[in-house]
């Protein structure tokens, strides 16, 4: 397989301008298909600009973004609906969990399957026996299988973030952007967070903005670090962590936790 096969999405040269701020300044990145991919940096660096360009919530002012499917020809993000890029295999968990929260935790993930049907379709659409095992076995991976006949409501903080990556999961997606998944938890529902996505990254790959210095040591594959709206440095977390400027400029006197 050639390097161009291995990318499952391509950033190019993409700036963005608010009101004269300029957010992003030509803007390079390949994201490699089934790794986990982190976008670091300081508040104000532009990793939440970065994902809203990927799922086409914000428009880039110059460049664009390019999706290569698994099964299929090139499909150019930039200027699409979201609906349709969610369609397309890219979807997106934001930081505060959406659950309905006086639905079962098996009813939400019911809901989640027919977000890509059409309205008709889902009023009378029952859930078949295929889709049951479906979810049945990805709530196992999310370890809530035990939990699938509780309220969401009723979940820990850590349980709703697994039973929301489970929602975008069960919809069989090639990429999914996790904002700051690891925000709230203590240190043992993070490291299942992380455990938990590598699991999931054997089936797609996983697109991550985060603060958290040790999970993004526990599972990154490749860092890209942003600084005031440009790519800072790309690697791997070790040579991330040893590079100077990084720590200059962004791990600072604040440490690693603070990120």
């Amino acid at each position: 397989m050639g390097k161009e096969q291995d990318t499952v999405l391509k950033i190019k040269n993409v700036s963005v301008v608010f009101d004269g701020f300029q957010a992003l300044t030509d803007v390079n990145v390949k994201v490699k298909r089934n790794s986990i991919h982190f976008f670091i940096g300081p508040n104000g660096a532009g990793k939440t600009t970065l994902l809203d360009i990927i799922c086409a919530k914000t428009k880039p002012t110059e460049g664009n973004v390019s999706f290569y499917p698994a099964d299929g020809e090139k499909v150019r993000l930039t200027g699409m609906k979201e609906y349709k890029i969610v369609k397309e295999g890219v979807v997106r968990k934001f930081q505060v969990p959406s659950v309905f929260v006086n639905l079962t935790v098996e009813e939400n993930m019911e809901l989640s399957l027919k977000e890509n049907k059409g309205v008709w379709q889902s009023v009378f659409h029952r859930t078949s026996e295929e889709e049951k095992a479906l979810i049945d076995e990805t709530l196992k991976k999310v370890g809530l299988e035990k939990r699938k006949d509780i309220l969401a409501g009723s979940l820990a903080h850590g349980e709703k973030q697994w039973l929301e990556i489970a929602m975008q999961f069960v919809q069989k997606p090639e990429i999914i952007l996790l904002d700051e998944p690891a925000a709230g938890m203590g240190k043992p529902e993070t490291f299942k967070t992380g455990e938990l996505l590598k699991e999931i990254k054997k089936e797609c790959t996983i697109i991550v903005v985060e603060h958290d210095m040790d999970f993004v040591k526990q599972i990154a594959d490749c860092v890209t670090v942003l600084h005031e709206g440009k790519v800072l440095m790309e690697g791997d977390i070790h040579q991330v962590l040893a590079d100077e400027t990084v720590q200059a400029v962004y791990l600072g006197r604040g440490g690693e936790r603070n990120a």
